[in-house]
């Protein structure tokens, strides 16, 4: 499994650890994730995505899964989002045409 946010694409970087003496040693700064359930008011049921904690803050900040889906860019997104993302927008599409009839 990949250490890669599947909301913001965040991914681990590679820096230095810096002794006292400045002796320079390669390390990686890996993102801070975790596995959460998310519910999709859109699609009725309960979603499990590997995400960081930035991006736990930001799908709050935007009132919930569908709609932080909804304004989130196809690149930034993994596959299993973006196949979310394309089923919310299919459900909410039909949406407004039944209320209509």
């Amino acid at each position: 499994m990949s250490r890669r946010c599947e909301l913001t694409a965040k991914a681990p970087q590679v820096g230095h650890k810096v002794s006292h003496s400045n002796i320079k040693t390669k390390r990686r700064f890996l993102p801070n994730l975790c596995n959460v359930t998310f519910i999709s008011d859109a699609l009725g049921r309960n979603v499990r995505l590997r995400v960081s904690t930035n991006a736990l803050k930001s799908v709050d900040h935007n009132g919930g899964l569908d709609a932080y889906l909804l304004k989130a860019r196809a690149t930034a997104l993994s596959p299993r989002a973006l196949e979310l993302k394309r089923a919310i927008e299919k459900k909410l599409g039909d949406q407004p045409a039944k209320q209509a009839s």
